[in-house]
């Protein structure tokens, strides 16, 4: 039964029954050397939903008629994997590292990229190496246009001195801030300035066949650059060796071991935690396949009761506890499964892809627990429930729960007088919250 703990900790709640005849690290370890399963194919890239956004622009429509089907898209067909998927810690740490690197819906005309940003430039590099997703993040419009690069110009570029406009220093500072070095490493106001420098020129060609990523050199700040005692050269060439400087950077491998470590283990990591997958990153040159088993070695299902459920970790578990999903969503249909679980995301304080600020959705406790966060998690739970015509309450917790099912929980549930009060009594239990 160590399975469900491991299901629950590192993944996104149990499913069904857990898998036998494999050990728990070859489980781990299958999800990061198989291919990623996720089937994504009728969707398109990023080119397209910057197409459709020139063509609305171009033609000033109102209403988002060409962006929405594309959004509504992914976000069904992105839910529907998350419910049914049977690589729970692929899929878990596609989205840790979206947060990481977060896009929000909140800014920058992102809404038609960013599903095609968590394909394009999250996905295919979790098990890869940590310094090609930084380069894969900071290349693809939707972080450009969540971090408005694609309006910094450089003072003394040809363009600056024509159109008096200047630097956007806030790509360079969420990279180095929240990124990759965080404040820690000790970087200076004078190293983001520089840093914002070298990525002068990092735009977009909206007006290419298929639009994305451009280098504008006439927008770029000429001259050589410092960043943190190194010198980088000018031109497109200087941006990628400054990321692949910060990306394979000791403070980095510390900071993203603390993250990783906070976000699975426990809110609170311990040097010892943190200096286990570190070594791992500096050794491997960040591989962060190898970083990722790392972090499993830590797993230890009597350890502190686990991590507080997040809104987007709560809903996840509740709907899978209840073997929602599996029938591909319609993308314009609201009562279906993806769509029932985006509308509990945004019910319970987590809206989809719509983080408040460059930092990520949070997921400590304190965050997520006041009296009236929990009222609306029962609430919301009662509702979900209600669908649940036939399935047998206790089974349901013993498959989500195992051994971590309180005998306090297994009476209440027992003595509830309906299928939905015993279901909501589970989804409610103290341990169910816990991951």
């Amino acid at each position: 039964m160590q399975f469900v703990s491991a299901v629950n900790r590192f993944g996104w709640g149990q499913r069904d029954d857990p898998p036998s005849g494999i050990s728990l690290h070859d489980w781990f370890a299958r999800q990061l050397t198989e291919p990623d399963a996720a089937a994504f194919g009728h969707l398109g890239s990023s080119a397209d939903g910057l197409i459709a956004l020139r063509e609305q622009r171009k033609t000033k429509q109102q209403g988002d008629p060409l962006v929405k089907p594309i959004f509504q898209a992914e976000v069904a067909a992105q839910l529907d994997n998350l419910l049914v998927t049977a690589q729970p810690f692929r899929e878990r740490l596609c989205w840790f590292w979206f947060n990481h690197f977060t896009v929000s819906l909140r800014q920058g005309s992102t809404r038609p990229v960013i599903g095609a940003y968590m394909r394009e430039a999250i996905r295919p590099h979790v098990d890869g190496v940590f310094s090609d997703m930084l380069v894969a993040v900071m290349r693809h419009p939707a972080m450009l246009m969540y971090l408005d690069n694609t309006g910094s110009i450089g003072p003394a570029s040809p363009t600056g001195r024509k159109s008096h406009h200047g630097l956007n220093e806030n790509l360079a500072r969420e990279c180095l801030e929240l990124h990759t070095l965080s404040p820690a490493a000790g970087y200076t106001q004078a190293d983001v300035t520089s840093f914002a420098a070298i990525l002068t020129g990092w735009g977009l060609d909206m007006k290419a066949e298929q639009p994305g990523f451009t280098f504008r050199e006439k927008a770029h700040e000429p001259g050589a650059k410092k960043l943190m005692g190194r010198t980088f050269p000018e031109g497109e060439e200087g941006g990628m060796q400054a990321l692949r400087f910060l990306g394979t950077h000791r403070a980095t491998y510390h900071h993203i071991a603390t993250q990783m470590v906070g976000h699975f283990i426990t809110d609170t990591p311990t040097p010892q935690d943190v200096s286990h997958v570190a070594s791992v990153l500096q050794a491997s040159g960040g591989n962060l396949r190898l970083a990722s088993l790392a972090l499993t070695d830590l797993h230890d299902p009597a350890r502190a009761s686990g991590k507080f459920r997040s809104p987007m970790d709560y809903t996840t578990a509740v709907m899978r506890a209840l073997s929602s999903g599996g029938a591909p969503s319609l993308p314009d249909d609201p009562h279906s499964p993806a769509h029932q679980l985006a509308a509990g995301f945004a019910s319970l304080g987590q809206p989809l892809w719509t983080a408040p600020l460059p930092n990520g959705w949070g997921d400590r406790a304190a965050e997520w627990c006041t009296p009236a966060d929990m009222l609306a998690r029962t609430d919301w739970a009662w509702k979900r429930a209600a669908h649940a015509t036939t399935m047998d309450p206790m089974d349901v917790a013993r498959i989500a729960l195992g051994p971590a099912l309180r005998p306090q929980t297994e009476h209440a549930i027992h003595n509830a007088g309906s299928r939905q009060d015993a279901l909501t009594l589970l989804f409610s239990s103290p341990e169910f919250q816990r991951r």
